[in-house]
């Protein structure tokens, strides 16, 4: 007598979904008032600037150079893993940004880009801040 082979289970029976996500994030966008700091690298141009909103657990990059894509993903990329750090362990948006603050000042961090020492403000909204830093015509 001759052994019948059933295929496996896993082409005979349908799959079971699951829902799989990344690491924690903040937020990206809001309609709120924000609080941003400058982002350069190294020769002082501006590339971009970190934005939080606490009520809207919002932190997010809005570029603000004429970098290429890349440029601007490498002078970011580093912030952006810190963000992610500091939303895994409960942070505030602006207590993110306190601490990328606190990180930078006097050291050369990471080579790519670095925080403008006094560059913390406020904007009214998102859509503010983008007014106030588009580039001159």
């Amino acid at each position: 007598m001759s052994e019948v082979h059933k295929p496996p289970g896993y082409m005979t029976e349908d799959l079971e979904l699951r829902v799989v996500s990344g690491p924690p994030r903040y937020l990206a966008l809001t309609e709120g008032p924000v609080e941003y700091l400058s982002i350069a690298i190294p020769g002082g141009v501006v590339v971009g600037y970190i934005y939080a909103n606490d009520e809207d657990d919002v932190v997010g990059w809005l570029s603000g150079s004429a970098l290429d894509q890349q440029a601007a993903h490498s002078a970011y990329f580093p912030w952006m893993m810190k963000l992610r750090a500091c939303k895994a362990r409960g942070l505030l948006p602006s207590a993110a940004l306190d601490e990328l603050l606190r990180d930078d000042t006097g050291a050369a961090v990471d080579p790519r880009s670095h925080v403008v020492p006094g560059s913390r403000r406020r904007a009214p909204s998102l859509a503010a801040l983008r007014k106030a830093t588009e580039p001159a015509p």
